[in-house]
C-alpha cells in the first residue's frame, strides 16, 4: 500500500497507485479545489502525475510562493501565449517563462506592437480565466510536436525542441507539452501547470509594458517583443506592489541622473557602459571618496594609486584569466607585449604589498584605494549606473597573520556598518557566499584550504552578531565573500559591496611576512569595499534619496534668491561669506549659487525645489538693510529671516555630522 508523509509528519496510505490530486481530494475538499501542483521530495509536479510510495508530499496552492509562481506560469504560457495567437494568429511564440512579481513572453510579430495593444491582451486573457478549461500534460515524440507548431507558425519552438533534445532534457525522449482541453491550444513546456484555468480566476493580474529581446538573447538573432506582466493571489497585494512600483519609477537613478544633470551615457562615440560624470555627479564621487578616506584613516589605512592596466601576464599569475576571462576586456598590444585592463585592483596591490620585506611586527598592512576597473559585462545587463563597464572600486586589502584574520574580518564588518549609518541604512544583510565544492571547475582546487577559511569567515560572522544568511555556489573562485544586501526607501534589494577572504594570492605571489622565530610565513588577504563602486553606489544614493541628497552630499547646498536685481550686490555679498566660511568639504567649502535670472521670486524657488537644493536664502530689500536672509528648505518649510551666522552654524553642524538638522514647524532649528 502507497504511503505519504505530509508536511506536519502525519502518513496517509491508499490502496493503489495514487495522484497528487487524489492526496489532495483525500485531505478535504477545499485544498482539492485550491491545489496547484504537489511537491515530492522536494521536487514540484503536476497533480495529474502518480506518486511514488514512501514520498514527502506538499500540496501547493496560491498561499505558498511555489504555488504562486506556478500560478503565473499558467498565467504566461496558457494564457497570456494563447491570447497573443487569437488576437494575432501570424504572431510566432518564442518562449515564456515567470520572473520576480511575474511573467513575460517573448514573440515575433509580423506588425509592430504597441502598448495600445496592451489592454486588448489583457481584457481577452480575463476572458479565457473566466471561461476556465482543464491544463493537461502529454508526452509527445519530438517531431510529431515539432511537426504541430509547424502548422501553427510558431516556428521558435522546433528550435527550442531540438536544443531540448540535445541538453538531454527530454522525458525518455519524449517533449513535454501542455494542451488546454477546450480551445487545443498546445505549447512546449516542462510545467508543472496548475490543472485547469479555473485555479486563476479571483487572482489579480496586469500586463505593464513591452520591451524589446533577442532570440536565444544573443544580439545577431532577430530581435522579438517580449510583453511583461505581474500577478498576484489578491488585489490588495497587486495594490500595494503597484504603489512600490510608482515609487521606484518616480525614485528611478536613471530618470532623476538625468534630471539633475549627475551623469550621462553616450553609448555611440564613448561606448556602452561607460558613464560620463557631469560636475553635480563628480561632487557626490569626492564627497564619498572623502567619507572613505575619513573613515578609512580611523581604521589604519594608507592609500596607495595603482595603474589601470598591466601586462596580461599578471592576471594569468593572479588567476583572472583562467577563472574571469569572458569578463575582461581583449588584450592590447603595446611593444611587442599584451596588456590588459585591469577587472580588479589585487593583483596590483599585492605587488605594493610585496615592494619591501614585512615583519609580523608590521601587519596587518592595510591599503587602500578608489581604483578604475573595467568589465565587460553582456550588452543584455547594462542598466544606467547599476551595472556597467568602466566602474571606480572604494577598494582594500589588508595582509594579516592567521591569528588576525577573524578579528580583521570583523573590522572590516564594522566599518560597512559604521557607513551605512552615516546614510541612514539600517536594512541590511550579509550573504556569506560559499563554493560549490563539487563543481571545483568554477574555484581553487584545494578543499582543504576552502574548509578552512570558511571556518574563519563563519567564526567572524557569528562574533559580528550582524544578521546574515548562506548562499552556496557564489563564492569567488579565490575564496568565500561576504555580500552586504541593503535595501533602498521602497524595499528594492541591492548587492552594493563585498568583503572576501583570499588564501590563494599568497601562494600566486609569494606573500610572506618575517615571523618572531625568523622564518617566513604565508600572509592571509582580505579584500573589502564598503561602499563598492561610485557608480552603483550613486545610483543606490539617488534612489534611496528621491535625489533629495543630504546637506553635505548635495553637489548644491545653498541657492540664493534676490527678489529683484536691487539686491544682486547684497547677494552676491551673502555668497562670498558662505563660499569662504571655514567650513570643510570635499570641494573645499560650501557649495552656493546666486540666482540673478530675470525671473519673479517664486520661479527660481520653483527651480531650486525642482533641483533639490537644500536651502534657499531669498534676500529682499528688509533682508539687505538688515543684514539677514529669508531661510527655505527644499521642502517648502519657511523658517524666516535669520542673521547670517545662524545659517553658517546649522549648515557647519550638518555638513560636519553629515546629518541634516530636523527643522520645526515653527520656524526654528
Amino acid at each position: 500500500m502507497p504511503r505519504f508523509t505530509l508536511p506536519d509528519g502525519s502518513v496517509r496510505e491508499f490502496a493503489g497507485t495514487t495522484t497528487g490530486a487524489e492526496l489532495a481530494a483525500s485531505i478535504g475538499a477545499g485544498l482539492a479545489k485550491a491545489a496547484l501542483a504537489v511537491v515530492v521530495n522536494g521536487v514540484a509536479q503536476d497533480l495529474s502525475e502518480p506518486l511514488p510510495d514512501g514520498a514527502s508530499v506538499r500540496i501547493l496552492t496560491l498561499k505558498d510562493a511555489e504555488g504562486l509562481e506556478i500560478a503565473r506560469h499558467t498565467l504566461t504560457a496558457q494564457v497570456l501565449a494563447r491570447a497573443v495567437k487569437q488576437l494575432f494568429p501570424d504572431a510566432a511564440l518564442a518562449i515564456g517563462p515567470t520572473v520576480d512579481n511575474g511573467f513575460y513572453y517573448d514573440v515575433k510579430f509580423q506588425a509592430p506592437l504597441s502598448s495600445d495593444d496592451l489592454p486588448k491582451l489583457e481584457a481577452t486573457m480575463r476572458e479565457m480565466i473566466a471561461a476556465g478549461g482543464t491544463v493537461q500534460r502529454a508526452l509527445w515524440a519530438p517531431e510529431q510536436l515539432a511537426q504541430h507548431f509547424a502548422t501553427t507558425g510558431d516556428r521558435f519552438k522546433p528550435l527550442l525542441i531540438a536544443g531540448a533534445a540535445e541538453k538531454g532534457q527530454l522525458h525518455n525522449g519524449k517533449a513535454s507539452a501542455y494542451t488546454h482541453e477546450a480551445s487545443g491550444f498546445v505549447d512546449f513546456c516542462r510545467g508543472p501547470h496548475a490543472p485547469s484555468l479555473a485555479n486563476l480566476q479571483g487572482m489579480a493580474l496586469t500586463l505593464t509594458n513591452l520591451a524589446g529581446a533577442y532570440w536565444q538573447g544573443d544580439s545577431q538573432n532577430e530581435q522579438l517583443t517580449r510583453i511583461y506582466g505581474v500577478a498576484f493571489a489578491t488585489q490588495k497585494e497587486m495594490d500595494a506592489y503597484l504603489h512600490m512600483r510608482a515609487e521606484a519609477e518616480k525614485r528611478d537613478h536613471r530618470k532623476l541622473g538625468k534630471e539633475l544633470d549627475i551623469y550621462h551615457m553616450e553609448p555611440e562615440q564613448v561606448g556602452n557602459g561607460l558613464p560620463l560624470w557631469l560636475p553635480n555627479g563628480m561632487v557626490l564621487r569626492q564627497e564619498l571618496e572623502m567619507l572613505a578616506v575619513e573613515e578609512e584613516r580611523k581604521d589604519g589605512y594608507q592609500r596607495v594609486s595603482t595603474p589601470v592596466l598591466a601586462k596580461e601576464a599578471l592576471y594569468y599569475q593572479s588567476g583572472h584569466l583562467p577563472y574571469y576571462a569572458e569578463d575582461m576586456y581583449a588584450a592590447i598590444q603595446i611593444d611587442e607585449e599584451r596588456y590588459r585592463l585591469r577587472p580588479m585592483n589585487c593583483p596590483h596591490h599585492h605587488h605594493c604589498y610585496a615592494a619591501r620585506p614585512k615583519s609580523y611586527r608590521q601587519l596587518p598592512y592595510r591599503i587602500a584605494e578608489y581604483g578604475n576597473v573595467y568589465r565587460y559585462e553582456a550588452h543584455g545587463g547594462l542598466s544606467g549606473l547599476m551595472r556597467v563597464r568602466g566602474m571606480c572600486m572604494n577598494d582594500a586589502h589588508i595582509y594579516c597573520r592567521e591569528d588576525q584574520v577573524v578579528d580583521e574580518f570583523i573590522r572590516v564588518m564594522q566599518l560597512h556598518e559604521r557607513v551605512y549609518k552615516i546614510f541612514g541604512i539600517d536594512n541590511f544583510r550579509m550573504r556569506l557566499s560559499l563554493p560549490d565544492l563539487n563543481k571545483l571547475e568554477k574555484y581553487v582546487n584545494q578543499p582543504e584550504a576552502w574548509l578552512k577559511t570558511l571556518g574563519y569567515v563563519k567564526e567572524a560572522m557569528q562574533k559580528s552578531g550582524l544578521p546574515y544568511y548562506e548562499a552556496a555556489g557564489e563564492a569567488a573562485f579565490y575564496g568565500p565573500k561576504i555580500d552586504f544586501q541593503i535595501k533602498n526607501a521602497v524595499g528594492a534589494e541591492y548587492t552594493i559591496s563585498t568583503n572576501q577572504l583570499d588564501f590563494l594570492a599568497t601562494q600566486k605571489f609569494d606573500l610572506t611576512y618575517q615571523g618572531d622565530d625568523g622564518a617566513n610565513h604565508p600572509v592571509y588577504v582580505i579584500h573589502r569595499a564598503p561602499l563598492g563602486t561610485h557608480e552603483r553606489f550613486v545610483a543606490f544614493l539617488i534612489e534611496h534619496y528621491e535625489g533629495s541628497f543630504p546637506t553635505w552630499l548635495a553637489p548644491v547646498q545653498v541657492m540664493i534668491i534676490p527678489i529683484t536685481d536691487a539686491q544682486n550686490d547684497y547677494a552676491e555679498q551673502v555668497r562670498a561669506q558662505l563660499f569662504h566660511a571655514p567650513i570643510h568639504t570635499a570641494t573645499g567649502g560650501l557649495r552656493v549659487e546666486v540666482d540673478t535670472a530675470s525671473e519673479r521670486m517664486q520661479k527660481k524657488i520653483l527651480l531650486a525645489q525642482q533641483r533639490k537644493i537644500p536651502y534657499m536664502l531669498v534676500v529682499g530689500k528688509q533682508e539687505a538693510a538688515n543684514g539677514t536672509v529669508a531661510v527655505r528648505l527644499r521642502d517648502g518649510t519657511d523658517l524666516g529671516a535669520k542673521p547670517l551666522e545662524w545659517v553658517l552654524a546649522r549648515l557647519g553642524q550638518e555638513v560636519a555630522t553629515r546629518q541634516d538638522v530636523a527643522a520645526s514647524p515653527a520656524g526654528g532649528a
